[in-house]
């Protein structure tokens, strides 16, 4: 049987031959179709990353779909926002990505969305609970291949950017899948493009793929500077999540990148809402609400706001982590290659670096997001514990997500991992001094109860 606890959160994800083998795959694919076919659907796009089992993992669901009476389209090695675009394209059901996104190279997974909303939490479960049961729909589908879509993808998102003019930018592929996409679109679009390890390799060798970590983008920060180029565009392992150097090789967090994209997307949409999980900055709301807009705080997690952008109606909104969403001239998915082009589209309607874009805010001080390991039995427990004691001594808690406790001139922030046995904290003030003072005070409470 399967391993339960490969089916997290938001995906299934686990360690290659240990935790996850073909039989896995050959199951969740069997288990996946029969959960659509109990919503009388049956047609599902699977797509798969660079990673060296994922050709075989890919086959073994498609095997299992097949079994439901499913039929499958296959559009092979792909990143990951090609198969939500191809699942829109051809007007299909569901879908099955074979990812595990910016995990280490031993690992692999699958994300499964329904239509471009994902298949996570209770929804998730039900799959693992139909494979637990062995209740599976049965069946004979059809496979057909669709080798085109990454073309068709390029297409649409060429036609759907303009540039005023030429960038120039350094593209690190973290030697993951969107190595194949972005630089030959912003070539298309008119670009100097110098490439960074954007040939796929399933081994990761030059660094790990995961672009918000400062550590991963140290050579891409000094390949900007040398080159004097404008900027440099990270990616993450399937192409979900950005990351940005500007021209001094500075990186920029999440919440600044979401800042820059939500001031363009302002002028043309005043009074309209934007959402940002509760990992941001005070700057990114109070500057939401200061260019025209209605700022939302909201649930880390893509499943979570990608569910509650349809809910509420709303057109962009993103996450410290680097996953940002666009319904607004696209389709409303995590997409860093489409979120590149919207940032380099912004680039090329100024002369001024990148470095300034922001530098009208007030500076804060602040750590980037920072884990403490807690068991996954007793991590939800903590966090309820301590916002409960900072709501009875009165603080202003923000309990959506966690505490986010804010004061007069900061705030502090804890919450349970969804993913992994780790509490997760932030910090931000007006001082260093500040900030530390509301780090050790968090961190206090935290540990009378670890």
């Amino acid at each position: 049987m399967i391993k339960a606890q490969v089916f997290r959160q938001y995906d299934i994800r686990g360690v290659v031959d240990e935790e996850l083998n073909e039989e896995s795959y050959y199951l969740i694919g069997k288990g996946f179709g029969s959960y659509i076919r109990e919503k009388e659907l049956k047609s599902i796009v699977v797509g798969g990353d660079a990673r060296h089992s994922t050709q075989k993992f890919m086959n073994a669901f498609i095997k299992g779909a097949l079994e439901t009476g499913c039929d499958v389209y296959d559009i092979g090695i792909v990143a990951t926002p090609v198969l939500y675009f191809a699942i829109w394209q051809l007007g299909k059901d569901a879908g099955a990505m074979v990812t595990a996104s910016h995990n280490p190279s031993q690992y692999n997974g699958c994300k499964l969305n329904l239509g471009l909303g994902s298949v996570y939490a209770d929804e998730l479960q039900k799959v693992l609970h139909i494979i637990q049961a062995g209740k599976f729909a049965s069946g004979k589908g059809e496979v057909y291949h669709h080798a085109t879509i990454g073309d068709e993808y390029m297409d649409y998102i060429v036609n759907s950017i303009k540039l005023d003019r030429s960038v120039k930018v350094i593209v690190d592929g973290g030697n993951g899948m969107g190595g194949p996409y972005l630089p030959e679109i912003l070539r298309r679009l008119g670009c100097e493009v110098i490439e960074m390890y954007c040939d796929p390799d399933g081994d990761f060798p030059n660094h790990h793929p995961d672009p918000t970590v400062e550590k991963n983008m140290v050579d891409l920060s000094r390949a900007v500077v040398e080159a004097e180029y404008e900027l440099g565009i990270g990616l993450d392992g399937d192409s979900d999540r950005i990351g940005v150097v500007d021209e001094k090789g500075k990186m920029l967090f999440g919440d600044q990148i979401l800042n820059i994209l939500a001031r363009d997307y302002l002028k043309t949409n005043q009074g309209k809402k934007v959402i940002a999980d509760v990992k941001c900055s005070k700057n990114l709301f109070d500057d939401i609400k200061n260019h025209g807009g209605i700022p939302i705080m909201y649930k880390t997690g893509h499943a979570n706001i990608k569910m509650y952008m349809k809910e509420a109606g709303v057109d962009f909104a993103g996450e410290m982590s680097g996953h940002v969403f666009l319904a607004d001239r696209y389709l409303g998915f995590d997409d860093a290659i489409y979120v590149s082009c919207r940032f380099i589209e912004i680039a090329s309607k100024t002369d001024k670096p990148v470095s300034s874009y922001l530098a009208d805010q007030p500076k804060m001080y602040n750590t980037p997001e920072m884990h403490t390991k807690c068991a996954d039995d007793r991590k939800f427990d903590v966090v309820a514990k301590v916002c409960n004691e900072f709501k009875t001594e009165g603080y202003d808690v923000n309990d959506i997500d966690g505490a986010r406790i804010t004061f007069a001139d900061g705030w502090g922030l804890i919450r349970a991992s969804n993913t992994t046995p780790v509490l997760v904290t932030r910090y931000e003030a007006l001082t260093q001094a500040r900030m530390d003072e509301i780090k050790a005070l968090v961190e206090g409470k935290i540990n009378k109860y670890l």
